[in-house]
């Protein structure tokens, strides 16, 4: 039957909010819901933001033990040094950014100067890399290394761009950590003076001080631990394998002492322990299928009390505190720990049921995941990373909080084996450990340390309030926010993608008219006084009952972008 007469030109306009979401039918899904949401976020500020990507923190891998296989099982920063476990032991290192760009025919044969951020944690003289090139330096003032060789150890010199990493060779710190597991950790300070402490499952928990002098501590009840908390000014050790259901504590103000007439103690619950986390408080014990709270302040009035006994927690490296609560992974996949307006009361919620396919699919591996915080975007990482996986086919889920409630997307490319996130006068350091033997810090560049970063957004099929209706699309106008240039396409797809509708070539997304910023845009790149939120319109074909937007992008290595909003212009056609 022919269409009747078209009839003007009805607009659907819909901003970019919601996030992932698997468990609805299409037709209840809001439009600015996404079926697919691949490396892109839910941005705080709206939208869908591509990510960014990560570097390496350290350009130099930590050295291995054994075999070149071995995964870095501890990454963190404390006292301006990067930590880095790996094998049998623990190494530092320190890393800046170049402020001050070096070309490859600059000479520097002795008396050479890099002008950097910091050069807090280096030592007064020694070799450095940035990129693939060698240094030596005999000098360092605080934002400079002075007396700089250039292109030692065989290499060659090159150019190099402001904010390249510089960083030294890695330190042996501690060793003889035979079969070390991934590692737990706790920054304290209990006698005036900054102290990190680390366990990894098998050897004697080591406490570090500010010189990364290593001591361990003592007591061989505590050899072992997995878990690891200072709570009221004692420290708490969980995760032995003999007692796998005791939380061992020692006396205030002292790690390694546990005489029980001075203020150490332990405490057993009927399940076995799989994490501890201090909030609000209150010192949380997640077990397998339990979680208790401790209260009080000292031996004389610690107290235990059940939360719940029947949700556990299945990986006790996913506890994080995240936007005023704190997230664990359950059974059923993320959950809050949440305290009430009822003082001493919590509540339980699950936060990931827009997404509970993924955790569902995965949950059998869940031992190796990692997860970190991102606080300035309110945002939680888990990586599903396995053993025996492959970085290029690791997913992840992100959680951002928005307002109330959650918005969910999924990242593909990541693989950390440990992760942790720092804050040093106010910059934050997301960073995570590779099982290549290299420290990376996530946030920074265009692509996966090297790899291009393919990132994928489709809506919810479309049928403008009538699926039975045809509509003949004429125009796709975009709304988005970019960084600087963008390679991205824009597809328009019909009737839930059948193989029988029409399937129009993909549209680019024009970027000739975007805002420069001065300092930060390249020449010839940006425009001037152009919109910094363009609205591209673009003329499309095709027709369907049901309409569906892709964008992807992936071909080339540019900056971020967010996606604010789409609005379809189209004729109604005729009823089927």
């Amino acid at each position: 039957m022919p269409d009747l007469e078209l009839q003007g030109v009805s607009p659907l306009s819909f901003n970019c909010e919601g996030g992932l979401v698997l468990n609805r039918s299409t037709f209840i899904m809001q439009p600015g819901q996404a079926l697919e949401l691949e490396n892109f976020e839910p941005d705080v500020g709206g939208g869908y933001k591509r990510l960014l990507g990560f570097r390496p923190l350290v350009n130099q891998v930590v050295p291995e033990t054994n075999v070149s296989s071995e995964a870095v099982l501890l990454s963190t920063k404390f006292n301006n040094f990067v930590l880095a476990a790996r094998g049998e032991k623990i190494f530092s290192s320190a890393s800046t950014e170049l402020s001050i760009k070096v070309v490859s025919t600059t000479a520097m044969t002795g008396a050479g100067t890099l002008t950097v951020g910091s050069t807090t944690g280096f030592s007064s003289s020694g070799t450095i890399q940035i990129n693939s090139e060698i240094f030596t330096y005999t000098g360092k003032s605080t934002g400079a290394f002075t007396g700089v060789t250039r292109a030692t150890g065989g290499t060659t010199a090159a150019n190099h761009a402001v904010t390249d990493v510089v960083s030294e060779t890695w330190t042996a710190r501690d060793t003889g950590r035979t079969n070390a597991a991934r590692y737990n950790f706790e920054k304290y300070n209990f006698d005036g003076s900054d102290k990190l402490i680390v366990v990894d499952q098998t050897n004697a928990p080591t406490i570090f001080n500010t010189s990364l002098t290593a001591t361990d501590v003592s007591n061989s009840a505590v050899a072992g631990a997995k878990h690891i908390a200072a709570f009221k000014n004692h420290m708490f050790y969980s995760g032995m394998s003999a007692t796998p259901q005791e939380i061992v504590f020692s006396e205030p103000f002292d790690e390694d002492a546990f005489v029980s007439g001075q203020g150490a103690g332990s405490i057993k619950v009927d399940d076995t322990v799989v994490g501890l986390k201090v909030f609000r408080d209150n010192l949380f014990i997640f077990c397998e299928n339990r979680i208790f709270k401790m209260g009080g302040s000292s031996l004389s009035d610690f107290a235990i009390v059940p939360v719940t006994r029947n949700i556990g927690c299945i990986n006790g490296f996913s506890i994080l505190e995240f936007a005023g609560d704190l997230v664990f992974l359950g059974p059923d996949g993320l959950r809050t720990v949440a305290g009430t307006a009822r003082i001493g009361d919590v509540e339980l919620g699950t936060i990931s049921a827009n997404v509970q396919r993924l955790f569902r699919e995965n949950l059998d591996d869940a031992d190796a995941f990692v997860s970190l915080v991102i606080p300035d975007k309110t945002q939680y990482r888990i990586f599903f990373s396995k053993a025996t996986g492959t970085i290029s086919a690791t997913i992840g889920v992100i959680a951002v909080m928005k307002g109330q409630g959650f918005e969910f997307s999924t990242m593909k490319g990541i693989r950390p084996a440990c992760a942790d996130t720092v804050i040093e006068d106010g910059d934050v350091v997301v960073m995570h450990g590779g099982f290549d033997g290299f420290v990376y810090r996530q946030e920074k560049g265009n692509t996966f340390d090297g790899t291009l970063i393919n990132a994928k957004y489709r809506s919810p099929d479309l049928s403008m309030g009538d699926p039975g209706v045809r509509k003949h699309m004429q125009r796709v106008n975009i709304n988005y926010a970019p960084e600087s240039t963008i390679d991205a396409d824009l597809f328009v797809r019909y009737d839930y993608e059948s193989s029988q509708a029409t399937r129009p070539a993909a549209y680019p997304l024009d970027s000739t008219n975007v805002a420069g910023t001065y300092g930060s845009s390249t020449y010839g790149s940006a425009v001037y006084g152009g919109p910094s939120q363009p609205i591209v319109r673009k003329a499309v074909e095709g027709s369907g009952f049901a309409v569906a937007l892709r964008v992807e992008d992936g071909a080339n290595a540019t900056a971020p972008y967010t996606l604010k909003g789409f609005q379809l212009e189209f004729q109604v056609g005729a009823r089927r």
